[in-house]
């Protein structure tokens, strides 16, 4: 498995308006966009930002479900898409035990970045695009999206 440490560039919109979390490879030349749910951006979103939220959010409880095990998030592997979708897995080390735990991508990134864990990708099974440097977000979108974050409502994402 040839296998690439990532990390969060930033969190975005597709032109759907979809969130989209931007991954860049660690000399910057490569990035890999996965959209994502609105919750899972806004639990990245947080640590991003460093923000803090009056009540433990379901990544925070996973954090300290860990913890409390003495269980450490070795790593995030990203390594496979099928029909569009990306896998992920979890590596916990449990009593000098590595498990492979699987996970949507979205979920083991907003953990990584709770458990400070390296985030990888396997390159060899998952094509990387350059990073044009036309193509960078702005400082005046990024904005926008923090906005769009911190005004969400439980009822939004009702019919």
């Amino acid at each position: 498995m040839a296998m690439r440490q990532m990390r969060v560039d930033n969190i975005g919109n597709t032109p759907s308006h979809d969130p989209v979390v931007i991954l860049k490879d660690l000399d910057g030349k490569y990035f890999l966009p996965i959209i994502i749910g609105p919750f899972e951006a806004t639990a990245i979103a947080i640590v991003l930002d460093g923000s803090s939220v009056p009540r433990p959010l379901s990544h925070d409880l996973m954090r300290a479900l860990l913890e409390v095990q003495h269980a450490k998030l070795e790593q995030v592997v990203i390594h496979d898409l099928k029909e569009a979708t990306f896998f992920a897995k979890l590596m916990l080390r449990i009593n000098d035990e590595v498990h492979e735990v699987d996970a949507r991508p979205s979920d083991g990134i907003a953990l990584a970045l709770r458990m400070k864990a390296p985030i990888y990708i396997d390159d060899s099974k998952i094509a990387l695009e350059p990073v044009p440097a036309e193509k960078q977000a702005s400082p005046a979108d990024m904005e926008r999206f923090r906005q769009f974050i911190n005004e969400l409502k439980p009822s939004d994402f009702t019919d």
